[in-house]
C-alpha cells in the first residue's frame, strides 16, 4: 500500500520537473528521459517491488484456488515487465516532433504493452477471487469498478495509437491509476482481515471434509 502511494507521488513530482512532458499526450515512460530520468527508472523498479509485496499478501490469504494461482502469475508478469522498463530506453520526439525508432525503444513499447495486458488480466482474474473470498467481500465492488476503469483505459490506449495519439498519455495513466488503485484496495482489505480468519468461501473445509461435518462423522 505504501508502494502504491510512493509510486504515484514520485510520478506527480516528476511530471512537474523539466523537460515538462505532457501528462495528456506523452507516455509515462517519457519521464525516464532527461536529467531526472533515473528517478523514474527507480520508480519502475519500485512498482515491480510493490507488485511482489501485493502477490505475497494475496498468496497468503485464504485457500489456494485456480483463480488465485492464475491471477498471481499474470500480475507477476506485469510487475516483472515494469522492472524491466528501467533498463530499456525510451524513444521520444525530437524538436521537430518526429520520433526515430530504435531497437531499445521498440522493445520498451512491447514490454510496456505486454505488461499492461498481463497486469490487467491478473486484476480481472483476481477480482473473481475477491468475490469468492469471505474476508474480502467488502472490497469486491470497488475492485470491480477499478478493474472496469482499467479495462476502459487499456482499450482507449490501444485506440489512441492510431486514432487519437494526442490522448495517449491520458489513456495510459487512467489504466495505470486504476490498476494501482485496485492493488491498494485489495491489499487494504487483506490487511483488515482478522488473524486466522478463513478467507475463501468453500463447500469444503481446509481438510477436505464437507462443511458442517467432523472428520469422523458418517458419510
Amino acid at each position: 500500500m505504501v508502494g502504491v502511494v510512493l509510486y504515484v507521488l514520485v510520478d506527480v513530482i516528476l511530471q512537474m520537473l523539466p523537460p515538462h512532458h505532457s501528462a495528456i499526450s506523452d507516455a509515462e515512460s517519457n519521464l525516464a528521459v532527461g536529467p531526472f530520468g533515473w528517478v523514474m527508472n527507480l520508480n519502475f523498479l519500485g512498482r515491480g517491488v510493490t507488485t511482489v509485496c501485493a502477490l505475497v499478501a494475496v498468496s497468503g490469504t485464504g485457500l489456494r484456488t485456480s483463480a488465485r494461482d492464475a491471477g498471481t502469475v499474470l500480475l507477476m508478469i506485469g510487475g516483472a515487465s515494469s522492472a524491466l522498463l528501467a533498463i530499456l530506453p525510451t524513444d521520444v520526439a525530437d524538436a521537430s516532433g518526429a520520433v526515430t525508432p530504435t531497437a531499445g525503444g521498440i522493445a520498451h513499447l512491447w514490454v510496456a504493452g505486454s505488461g499492461f495486458i498481463a497486469a490487467l488480466s491478473g486484476v480481472l482474474v483476481l477480482t473473481v477471487w475477491v468475490r469468492n473470498s469471505r474476508g474480502l467481500r467488502r472490497a469486491h465492488v470497488p475492485a470491480v469498478v477499478l478493474a472496469s476503469v482499467a479495462t476502459g483505459g487499456l482499450l482507449a490506449l490501444g485506440a489512441s495509437y492510431g486514432a487519437a495519439p494526442a490522448y495517449l498519455g491520458l489513456a495510459e495513466r487512467i489504466c495505470l491509476a486504476a490498476i494501482l488503485g485496485w492493488t491498494f484496495v485489495v491489499c487494504a482489505a487483506i490487511r483488515r482481515q482478522s488473524p486466522g480468519e478463513p478467507a475463501v468461501v468453500s463447500a469444503r473445509g481446509a481438510s477436505g471434509v464437507p462443511a458442517g461435518r467432523s472428520p469422523g462423522s458418517p458419510g
